[in-house]
C-alpha cells in the first residue's frame, strides 16, 4: 500500500507558539517566585484571552500587557519584580516580553528603564523594547547605548548595535535613523574589535543595513577599519555582503575579490528538476580560471521563486568564496531544501537559478516546483 503524507504532518511548531499556554505558566511562576504581590490569576487571565489569533510579536506585547495588570501599580516596584523574573525566564521570547514591558510602561521614567533593559537583554535580547525609546528620544538613548557599547557583558555591547539598527527585522523604523542611518556610527567604532562573534554579527548586519541607503559611507568607513585583525575582516565581509552580491568593485576589492571575474562556466545543474514541497534540490557548478594571475572569487546563487499570477521574487543566497590560481579548476555543489517559512510561501511552477560570480551573473538554469503531497514509501 502506497501513503503519502502532506507537508504539514511535519512541519514544524508555528514560531508564535513558543509563546503559548506553557510559556505563559512559566512566567507565572517566575513572577510567583519573584514577588509575593505578582497576581497569577489576573496574569493568566489577560494573557491568555483571545491569544490563539495572535502573532508572535503580538504576544509579547499582550504578555507585557499582562504583566502590567498583574504588577504593582507603581512602576519602580513593577519593574523590579520584572528584572527578578529574568533569570527565570526559560526562552528568549519570554524574557523580550519581559522587555516589552518597560517599552511599553516605562517611557515616563527612562533612566530606570534604561538600567532594566540593560539587565533583562541579558536573558533575551532587548533590542526591540529599546525601539520607543529611540524613537522619542534618539540622542538621549543613543548616548546611553554609547555606554553599553564598552560594557563587560557581550549581550549588552550587541543591544547597543542591534538596537538601532536602521533596519532590524520585524522592528518599527526609527524616523532619526530613517533620516540619517550613521547616528550610531560611534558605537559601531567602538564594537569593531569586539571579542565577542554574537556582537561582531551585529556590528556586520547593522552596517549591511546602511550600505541599502548610504553604500559609499559604510565603503568609505570601512576602508578605515584594520582589517589585518581577524575578527574586523569578519565584520567587513560580512557587511559588505549585499554590496558584493551586487558586483560593487570597491566592496570586492575590499574583501581581496577581483573585480569581474575570469571564469569560464564548465558546469552549472541543478537537480532533480523537478520536486515537490519540502524536497531538496542540489545545485552544482564547476569553474575554470581563465586569468594569469591568482584571482579570489565570491560565488553566490540567486534563486528565482514563482509567485502567483506569472511574476517572480528573487533572493541572493551565498555559494562559497574561492581562492583560484590560473587555469585551475573547483567544483561546488549545495543542497537547499524548498520549503514554506513564515516569511516565504512557495508556488508551483518553474524556478530560475542564476550563477553569480563576483556580482556578475554567469550561467542560468531551472528547476520545476509541484505543491503535490511527498509519497513516503511503500507499506
Amino acid at each position: 500500500m502506497t501513503t503519502t503524507a502532506t507537508t504539514t504532518a511535519s512541519a514544524a511548531p508555528l514560531l508564535k507558539d513558543i509563546l503559548g499556554p506553557q510559556a505563559l505558566a512559566t512566567i507565572a511562576d517566575a513572577g510567583c517566585a519573584a514577588s509575593p504581590l505578582f497576581d497569577r490569576r489576573i496574569f493568566l487571565a489577560v494573557a491568555s484571552d483571545g491569544i490563539e489569533t495572535l502573532s508572535i510579536m503580538e504576544r509579547v506585547r499582550r504578555i507585557a500587557d499582562a504583566l502590567k495588570a498583574a504588577l504593582p501599580t507603581e512602576y519602580s516596584e513593577a519593574v523590579a519584580v520584572v528584572e527578578a523574573m529574568g533569570p527565570r525566564s526559560t526562552h528568549g521570547f519570554q524574557a523580550m516580553a519581559l522587555a516589552e514591558f518597560v517599552a511599553r510602561h516605562g517611557g515616563h521614567a527612562f533612566d530606570r528603564s534604561m538600567v532594566a533593559l540593560a539587565v533583562l537583554t541579558r536573558f533575551g535580547s532587548a533590542e526591540f523594547a529599546i525601539r520607543p525609546f529611540l524613537a522619542r528620544e534618539p540622542e538621549k538613548t543613543l548616548g546611553i547605548m554609547l555606554q553599553w557599547s564598552r560594557d563587560a557583558d557581550a549581550h549588552v555591547r550587541r543591544l547597543a548595535s542591534e538596537g538601532s539598527r536602521p533596519r532590524l527585522p520585524w522592528a518599527t523604523r526609527i524616523p532619526a535613523l530613517t533620516a540619517d542611518p550613521t547616528l550610531a556610527a560611534e558605537i559601531l567604532c567602538e564594537l569593531k574589535n569586539d571579542p565577542s562573534a554574537y556582537v561582531r554579527k551585529s556590528v556586520a548586519n547593522h552596517l549591511n543595513d546602511i550600505g541599502k541607503d548610504l553604500p559609499d559611507w559604510v565603503l568609505d568607513l570601512l576602508t578605515t577599519w584594520d582589517r589585518d585583525d581577524a575578527g574586523t575582516a569578519w565584520i567587513v565581509r560580512h557587511a559588505l555582503r549585499t554590496l558584493v552580491k551586487q558586483g560593487n568593485p570597491q566592496a570586492l576589492a575590499l574583501i581581496g575579490a577581483t573585480d569581474g571575474a575570469a571564469v569560464e562556466v564548465l558546469r552549472f545543474a541543478v537537480a532533480p528538476g523537478m520536486v515537490r514541497l519540502g524536497e531538496t534540490i542540489v545545485i552544482d557548478a564547476e569553474l575554470v580560471s581563465t586569468a594569469t594571475a591568482p584571482q579570489r572569487l565570491v560565488v553566490d546563487y540567486r534563486l528565482h521563486y514563482a509567485r502567483a499570477g506569472g511574476q517572480r521574487a528573487a533572493k541572493v543566497f551565498k555559494l562559497k568564496t574561492v581562492d583560484l590560481l590560473p587555469g585551475a579548476r573547483v567544483a561546488l555543489a549545495i543542497r537547499q531544501t524548498i520549503r514554506d517559512f513564515s516569511t516565504r510561501r512557495h508556488h508551483p511552477g518553474s524556478h530560475g537559478v542564476d550563477l553569480i560570480v563576483n556580482g556578475r551573473t554567469m550561467a542560468h538554469t531551472a528547476f520545476d516546483l509541484t505543491m503535490a503531497p511527498a509519497t513516503e514509501g511503500q507499506g
